[in-house]
């Protein structure tokens, strides 16, 4: 959730995000974490990965493709797949995983026929944050998104090549994900 519901979902620090993980019950949940945290997809294509998109002969692929028809559609109502490279810290909790392969999706819904909803993975963090003490800091499934894209641009990465990696058209959307703190700021200024 948002801070009071209003502006945007809060950025997670490295710390917070592995008090959050500890409170995963599951390593379904636990993987969904990893997968948001290194990738910077939304939620809602995240239930949706099929097992082919992220696991090619039992082992964990190179990139994990985020399909068109799972994705958010641009202002011009296209959608375009994603393919994010895999983080060696994702790539060991891939290894953890044992997906599900009568399904299809790497995370199915109890009848396994369906991926689970997007409520209730919404549901299962709001449950890891209140376990964790982090209920008030405004954080939500759209804050894995703002943090990775934030912790990119910190880390000087330039933003062409954020943009190329989250798939954003424009600029002016890119830039509303990222949080500069105001020391940055202040530092920014006194370099001159």
């Amino acid at each position: 959730m948002k801070n009071n519901r209003f502006g945007q979902a809060a950025i997670i620090s490295n710390s917070e995000y592995s008090k959050i993980r500890r409170e995963f019950k599951s390593e379904k949940y636990k993987l969904i974490w990893d997968i948001a945290w290194y990738t910077g997809e939304r939620w809602g294509a995240l239930v949706q990965l099929r097992v082919d998109d992220v696991y090619q002969n039992g082992k964990p692929r190179e990139t994990i493709t985020f399909r068109a028809n799972t994705r958010k559609a641009r202002p011009d109502g296209k959608r375009e797949t994603r393919q994010v490279p895999v983080h060696p810290s994702l790539r060991e909790s891939l290894y953890d995983y044992i997906p599900c392969l009568a399904s299809g999706w790497l995370f199915p819904s109890r009848d396994e026929t369906k991926h689970i909803d997007i409520r209730l993975a919404d549901k299962i963090l709001r449950s890891a944050l209140l376990r964790a003490d982090l209920e008030h800091k405004g954080i939500s499934t759209h804050s894995t998104r703002r943090s990775f894209i934030t912790k990119l641009n910190e880390n000087g990465i330039d933003v062409a090549t954020i943009q190329k990696i989250t798939g954003h058209r424009d600029l002016k959307a890119l830039a509303k994900y990222i949080e500069i703190p105001v020391d940055r700021i202040k530092g920014a200024i006194n370099s001159l």
